[in-house]
């Protein structure tokens, strides 16, 4: 376990780019917090969460998957370098996982693995939360992680490329460095994480009428928010671009409160409704993902509640839900 200066940060991560195409949280001209490179803003490790959905590093908005130049011949995308990634919390590690997961299930995602196999993760945890919140230790599901206590970091290494990277600093801590930070609440356990299983056990009963999905859809606007955060929507299109010297074929996040989400050619659309489409939203991350995946498929990292104009992200959609449908034990838990 290494100690590293927080004005020290900067040139730690700059050091890093002649080995790896770094990214990481940079404070932008407005204030907000970013993944981008060094050198773009200001390093900012702390503030807790990244807004914005943190498997965009491997999972792009958009991206080319392949193009063919005019004599047919494909032209290559890959990275050079292998990422390095640093800004994970512990609950969005859980969400990667969740991704990895998927692109893995079935015919494998080359495009997503050949960046996500390479890459070194490293977590953020102690006391870089909002306004000095401690967030809990990752617990070894990533390669290096950066734990804030006192006035410096601790850098501890899980696999042998983390320690690579961790023998680069010179200083050792102290073997009692981590005291308090150990007693950090766990990543799973909190009231919303148990309201989110409530409602998940309402759905698996089918205990939810269609007129609550009714209400909640009137307030849809349709704008996307919600799964453009979301760590785990992994939903995609695709489509050609043909240009004067190359084809390129390119796939862009989908949204299943969009109309033509599901919308077939013959005109039939099983997602016809804006009720339907906020009742999938929700169903499939609390109950569909359940049956398939053992797990479910929200991680409760609140990115969807925070950034809903309307007040319909998932944990308020599921406090409305426990609050009319649960049993009085659900009921005072969804306050």
């Amino acid at each position: 376990m290494k100690i590293l200066a927080p004005q020290a940060l900067e040139a730690f991560f700059l050091q890093l780019t002649a080995a790896y195409e770094v990214r990481l949280p940079v404070l932008l001209p407005d204030g907000d917090r970013a993944f981008g490179a060094p050198g773009d803003g200001p390093v900012a490790l702390s503030g807790g969460p990244l807004p914005a959905k943190p498997t965009t590093v491997f999972f792009p908005q958009e991206e080319v998957l392949f193009a063919l130049d005019g004599t047919g011949q494909t032209r290559s995308t890959a990275e050079q370098k292998p990422l390095l990634v640093a800004g994970f919390t512990a609950r969005d590690l859980l969400c990667l996982r969740f991704a990895d997961r998927f692109f893995a299930e079935g015919w494998r995602d080359d495009v997503y693995f050949r960046r996500r196999e390479r890459a070194v993760i490293a977590a953020v945890s102690g006391y870089c939360g909002a306004d000095g919140a401690l967030l809990p230790l990752s617990g070894g599901e990533c390669d290096l992680e950066f734990v804030a206590v006192d006035s410096h970091w601790l850098v501890i290494a899980y696999s042998e490329q983390g320690a690579r990277i961790a023998a680069l600093l010179p200083d050792e801590a102290p073997e009692d460095a981590l005291a308090g930070i150990l007693t950090a609440p766990a990543v799973s356990g909190t009231a919303d994480q148990d309201l989110i299983n409530a409602a998940a056990e309402l759905l698996a009963a089918d205990l939810v009428p269609d007129s609550f999905w009714e209400e909640i859809a009137a307030s849809c606007i349709q704008c996307t928010g919600c799964n453009l955060v979301c760590p785990t929507c992994t939903c995609f299109g695709m489509q050609d671009w043909r240009y004067a010297d190359r084809v390129e074929r390119s796939r862009m996040w989908d949204s299943c409160q969009l109309e033509g989400f599901m919308r077939e050619a013959g005109g039939n659309n099983p997602l016809g409704s804006e009720a339907l489409r906020t009742r999938r939203r929700i169903h499939h991350k609390l109950a569909a993902d359940r049956v398939k995946w053992g797990e479910l498929g929200c991680f409760v990292c609140g990115r969807c509640d925070a950034v809903c104009p309307t007040g319909i992200g998932i944990v308020a959609v599921c406090r409305r839900m426990v609050a009319a449908f649960g049993t009085r034990d659900r009921r005072l838990k969804a306050g």
